[in-house]
Formats: C-alpha cells, sequence, structure tokens
C-alpha cells in the first residue's frame, strides 16, 4: 500500500485524496494545510490524520506527497521532500522560474525520487487517444495542431494577481498539451493578447483573451487559443492535421441525448468546467503515479515537462509584451 500525504487540502487537493479512493493499492494517509479547517475537513472525509507538511515530510510511514499548495511554496517542498525520499506528485506550474525548476530538478535527479508534473490533460481519453494515433502513424506526419480552451468566467482577480498570468496560469496545459501531440520541443513562440472579459483583469496587467503560435525546428505549428470567458461551457478541443488525415477531440457534454422538434436540433451543454470534464483524467493521472511508484519506471509528464511547458509560457509572456517572435534554446 502506498502511504500517500497530500499538501494543501484546498479545491485541487480535495479532487486528488478523491482520486486517489479511486486508486488500488494507495490510500491517503495523512493531510496538511495551512488552515487547519481545511485539513480537517478532509481528514474527516478521507481517514486521514492531519500533520503538518514538514511532519507528512519526515515521517517514515508516508511513502510519496501529493503538492497542490499555492505555487510560491512548491519549491521549498520539492527540495524538502526530495531530500527525504519521497515520490512527488506536483500540481503545474512547477514553479514560476524556470531557473527554480532547474534548481528543483537537480534535487531530484541527485536524490533519486519519482515526480510527476499535473498535466491532467494528457490522460484525458480522448487527448490520450488522439496521441496514441499520431505515434500508430494513423494520419501521417503531424503538420498542424489546434488547441482551444475556454474558461466559462474568469476567477477573481485577486486570483489573476497571484497567478503568474494566463500563459503560465491557463496556458500552461495547452503548452503540454502541443509538445504531447507535436512530438517535437517547441523552438519559436509568438504570442498576443487582449484584456476584453474584465477590464480589471488588464489592469492587473494580465490578459484574457490570447493566441498563441508555436513553431518546432520542423516546421511543425500548434495555433493555441484561450478565453477566460465561453458563456456555453467549459470549451475544451484538440484537432491536429498531418499529411495522411486530421483526428479531432470534441467538448464533452452534460449527456449525449440530442432533441430533434420543429424548432431544430438541440443537444445538451457542454460541461461546467474542469471539475466534471476531466474528473476521469484526474483518477487516470493519479493511477499512472501509483503505478509508476510501485514499478519504479519514471512517470510522464515528469519534472522536465513542466520546465519545457514553463519556458514556453516565460516565451509566450515575453512575446506579448515585445510584439515579437520568442525563440527559445
Amino acid at each position: 500500500m502506498l502511504n500517500i500525504g497530500i499538501l494543501g487540502c484546498g479545491r485541487i487537493g480535495q479532487v486528488h485524496a478523491g482520486s486517489i479512493a479511486h486508486v488500488d493499492g494507495a490510500s491517503v494517509a495523512a493531510v496538511a494545510d495551512a488552515f487547519p479547517e481545511a485539513a480537517n475537513a478532509l481528514a474527516g472525509k478521507t481517514g486521514a490524520s492531519v500533520m503538518s507538511a514538514d511532519e507528512i515530510i519526515a515521517s517514515d510511514g508516508i511513502d510519496a506527497i501529493v503538492i497542490g499548495t499555492p505555487t510560491d511554496t512548491h519549491f521549498d517542498l520539492i527540495q524538502a521532500g526530495a531530500k527525504a525520499g519521497k515520490a512527488i506528485f506536483c500540481e503545474k506550474p512547477v514553479d514560476m522560474s524556470s531557473d527554480r525548476i532547474r534548481q528543483c530538478i537537480e534535487t531530484v535527479d541527485a536524490h533519486g525520487v519519482m515526480f510527476l508534473t499535473g498535466f491532467n490533460r494528457r490522460f484525458d481519453p480522448g487527448f490520450a487517444a488522439i496521441q496514441a494515433r499520431i505515434a500508430a502513424g494513423d494520419i501521417g506526419n503531424v503538420e498542424l495542431v489546434t488547441i482551444l480552451s475556454r474558461d466559462p468566467s474568469p476567477p477573481p482577480v485577486s486570483y489573476i494577481k497571484s497567478s503568474g498570468g494566463l500563459f503560465r496560469d491557463m496556458m500552461i496545459h495547452d503548452f503540454d498539451m502541443s509538445r504531447f501531440l507535436l512530438g517535437e520541443e517547441v523552438v519559436q513562440v509568438y504570442a498576443t493578447g487582449s484584456a476584453l472579459v474584465d477590464p480589471a483583469i488588464g489592469e492587473a496587467g494580465d490578459v484574457d483573451t490570447a493566441v498563441a503560435v508555436l513553431t518546432t525546428a520542423s516546421g511543425k505549428i500548434c495555433q493555441i487559443s484561450n478565453s477566460r470567458r465561453a458563456t456555453y461551457g467549459y470549451d475544451q478541443r484538440v484537432e491536429v492535421h498531418g499529411a495522411g488525415g486530421l483526428l479531432r477531440a470534441e467538448n464533452m457534454r452534460e449527456n449525449n441525448v440530442e432533441i430533434a422538434t420543429e424548432q431544430g436540433f438541440r443537444s445538451a451543454p457542454a460541461q461546467n468546467f474542469f471539475l466534471e470534464r476531466y474528473a476521469g483524467a484526474y483518477v487516470a493521472e493519479m493511477k499512472h503515479f501509483v503505478e509508476c511508484v510501485a514499478s519504479g519506471t519514471s512517470p510522464s509528464p515528469n519534472i522536465r515537462d513542466g520546465l519545457a511547458a514553463q519556458m514556453i509560457a516565460d516565451a509566450a509572456a515575453q512575446s506579448l509584451e515585445t510584439g515579437v517572435p520568442v525563440k527559445l534554446g
């Protein structure tokens, strides 16, 4: 049995605790949070012990940690967890600083611990099936990837101010997905964006509507569209065009019932937010982590994938500021 400590008992910590309950061979052994009421609430649901983060990391009874705390706390927790020999599951972004992620890589490598970066969308059945078909050669050489990610509504401006901005908080999922589907590293990024949804987001120094174009050394292109507003629901679509065909994953709806009347055809709306849309992906992601720890195999996405996505996000932010494409590497 893999005994897991949850660091951070907010929304994402609760998601991961719920996922662990669906994975054989793993259990939530302890939880920690800066707010005691949050830790006590999650402990009550899971039967776990309430401890401090330091106590969880130091405990011989804990095999792995799940880091779901604010991003600015990740670095210290990763450093301590790796030095204590814990397998680490860390939410994205690993850190706001690429240099600090590189320091984490050095520590993780030096202590030989398992590390998974929480890019859960790789485990979505539709997106995973697209990648598998690409790998099987079903559409030949990939030429163009199109990713659309649109949230139903923007988060509070207070969150925006500490999030690192749209590219590092929201589009970073799509930067990872681009690498997952292109099968090559991105060498150039061009990004543009505006604050069209909420002027307060612009006043906070961020954008809520953005497009990025990524290019690989061989010329493959990925175009990404993000918006903090989609009145029709949580919009998550991917299309991959190749020399021999096309692969597409559409939105998941609340149900698959379609009604036809004299007014026309109507179907159910798209699922409302990521908690519903990616519920299965979160479970599959956690199952992968547990299986990798049990078998001693390296998980994917790992900490280097976290760094690669962060470097693309940094380049996108620079491109937005300068108005010109930015080269990586």
